[in-house]
């Protein structure tokens, strides 16, 4: 017989979901024959599955260890040797949340299970902490709420807790959560623009277009920071957040990201390829604006939080001439 004792990560979701996270390897024919037959029995009663669990609530397994030892899949994680070598650039954290620098060449979320990605550092980090165990997994997985390109750097938040993951979403969805990246793009830009168009993806080549028309809206909003003749530092409000969007969107304006070797101008990012060895477009997911927020996110209510702009953005803004705006430019790091 196993017991699993409703903790608050697992509360707010039906009996049936939590049966199918904890006996992952079983068709669900057997978890609701099980239910029928109360050999999985809720609070000491026979149970459909679609009740809502409560925190405290006791979930029992009259099932013999070998067969939940069957249907349970074994925990997907990392090595911790491989993972501490890659420490997280943390810049905020509570109970509830994490905020973190990613760096860029980072996966967000795994595209194989042989991949590492944010998720899995998090994952490892937390159990390090002693936050979380292996057991817990099985019922409740840390994740996070936004999603970046690998190559590109910055903010990304990642929930602790199942209601932070349930009210991040609700936040990223609604986008009353503010998002802002900085950029180089090819071109000088001297007005705000608040811009709009439809984006298409094609899952062959992973890549977008932007057209006038279509299915999928998009909206874009930038200020620019400092400019020359030949290229202008952004920072831009992503509203809508698709794949690709500020890449593909800004270059479809006639101004694509620097280093963007997908929708930008080759001949000019070789050339700062062959100066500053970029290598991937120069886009860092710099700010994050959090609303007002009541408990237990009262200590990120109405707050802002920056991630430092990495090394090689760093150097190109540094070195560069700008005609207008230098010290905004230096400002960025801070």
């Amino acid at each position: 017989m196993k017991e699993i004792v409703i903790k608050p990560n697992e509360a707010g979701q039906r009996l049936d979901k939590l049966l199918k996270k904890y006996l992952s390897e079983a068709p669900g024919s057997f978890i609701y024959k099980m239910l029928r037959k109360k050999n999985i029995v809720l609070n000491g009663k026979k149970a459909t599955g679609n009740e809502k669990l409560s925190v405290g609530d006791s979930v029992k397994l009259f099932l013999a260890d070998e067969t939940i030892q069957k249907f349970s899949s074994p925990v997907q994680n990392s090595s911790v040797d491989r993972i501490e070598s890659v420490p997280l650039d943390i810049v905020y954290e509570d109970k509830q949340i994490l905020l973190i620098n990613k760096p860029s060449g980072m996966l967000s979320q795994r595209a194989e299970k042989s991949d590492v990605s944010v998720v899995e550092y998090v994952i490892s980090y937390l159990i390090n902490k002693k936050e979380i165990s292996e057991e817990d997994l099985k019922t409740f997985r840390p994740s996070i709420c936004n999603r970046l390109d690998r190559n590109t750097s910055g903010l990304i938040v990642a929930g602790k807790t199942l209601i932070c993951l349930q009210t991040m979403g609700h936040l990223l969805k609604e986008r009353t959560l503010k998002k802002y990246y900085l950029c180089i793009v090819k071109g000088r830009i001297l007005k705000p623009r608040h811009i709009y168009g439809y984006i298409q993806k094609d899952e062959r080549t992973n890549k977008v277009t932007v057209s006038k028309s279509g299915d999928v809206p998009i909206e874009t909003e930038y200020v620019p920071i400092a400019w020359n003749d030949s290229m202008t530092l952004l920072r831009v409000h992503l509203i809508t957040g698709k794949t690709h969007q500020i890449r593909a969107h800004l270059a479809s304006e006639g101004h694509p990201l620097l280093g963007d070797y997908k929708y930008g101008d080759c001949v000019w990012n070789d050339s700062f390829r062959k100066k500053y060895k970029v290598t991937s477009q120069l886009l860092h997911a710099y700010q994050l604006e959090f609303p007002e927020l009541t408990s237990p996110f009262e200590d990120v209510s109405r707050k802002t939080y920056t991630a430092k702009v990495p090394t090689e953005f760093w150097k190109v803004i540094k070195e560069t001439a700008w005609q207008h705006g230098t010290q905004e430019a230096l400002e960025v790091q801070h």
